[in-house]
């Protein structure tokens, strides 16, 4: 079974997130990119639901699509979920986010904002009041980003050691109130290529940078939630390995 490295756990510890290059075999993102684009050219951008599309996923009709889905139930990168999470920890995806991010003209570009899923907003579906928080963000990416400023998933690494720390100071629901008011590393637009894959733990402030390069770029989110998240979602805010059986290893030489 495919699994992590030490050094890309080592990664994903110290900065939140860590890239896998080339997990997706191009006829399946081809697969993918073809569902997506059709269903554009079937139905259209309705302007007025533009918001919830951003927010929530483009395609809507289609994001349980098998060529879809399959990007992670039928690749190497569903053992690299479960080799962090534990083997029947998460359930195989049943949707995606179809995220994708068309050029604009905007010149010169703001940068990225950081954000925590799960957070209310108008458009996202996220009833006011409540934290919707989960385990694993994965990104499987369909387009390649070889620039900033290209719609690039951006992060802001470390941040998920900050929010811990907060969040043990100010108890979790703080997040209700907005972002937590700290002091923030430097943000890292990723460079990605067809294929490749990034795990990200759930509390890793990202977000996107404004694409101003000529062709769109299409990618792919699924959340994962761990089986035992819902009998306290609150301490996965406050001991952010808590339902990470494959980090346990990393836990323990950094502690030692």
């Amino acid at each position: 079974m495919l699994a992590l490295t030490h050094e890309q756990k080592m990664a994903l510890y110290r900065d939140g997130f860590v890239k896998i290059p080339g997990v997706i075999p191009q006829v399946m993102i081809d697969e993918a990119l073809k569902t997506i684009n059709a269903s554009f050219g079937d139905r259209g951008i309705d302007p007025e639901e533009l918001p919830a599309y951003r927010a929530r996923t483009y395609c809507p009709e289609v994001t349980g699509a098998p060529e879809i889905t399959g990007l992670i139930s039928n690749t190497p990168a569903w053992n690299l979920i479960e080799s962090l999470l534990g083997e029947g920890n998460v359930s195989k995806p049943k949707s995606a986010q179809i995220a994708v991010r068309f050029p604009s003209r905007i010149d010169p570009p703001p940068e990225p904002h950081p954000h925590l899923d799960g957070m209310y907003s108008p458009n996202n579906g996220v009833p006011e009041g409540t934290i919707q928080n989960f385990t694993m963000l994965v990104g499987v990416y369909l387009s390649e980003v070889n620039r900033p400023y290209a719609g690039n998933f951006t992060v802001w690494p470390g941040t998920h050691h900050i929010y811990e720390q907060y969040f043990r100071e100010h108890g979790p629901e703080a997040l209700l109130q907005g972002m937590p008011p700290v002091k923030l590393p430097e943000p890292v637009q990723l460079l990605v290529k067809p294929g490749d894959v990034v795990l990200a733990h759930y509390q890793l402030a990202h977000g996107s940078a404004i694409n101003v390069a000529p062709h769109p770029r299409y990618a792919l989110y699924f959340r994962f939630k761990h089986r035992n998240h819902d009998s306290d979602w609150k301490a996965r805010m406050t001991d952010i390995w808590m339902d990470w059986p494959g980090m346990q290893s990393i836990l323990a030489s950094v502690a030692s």
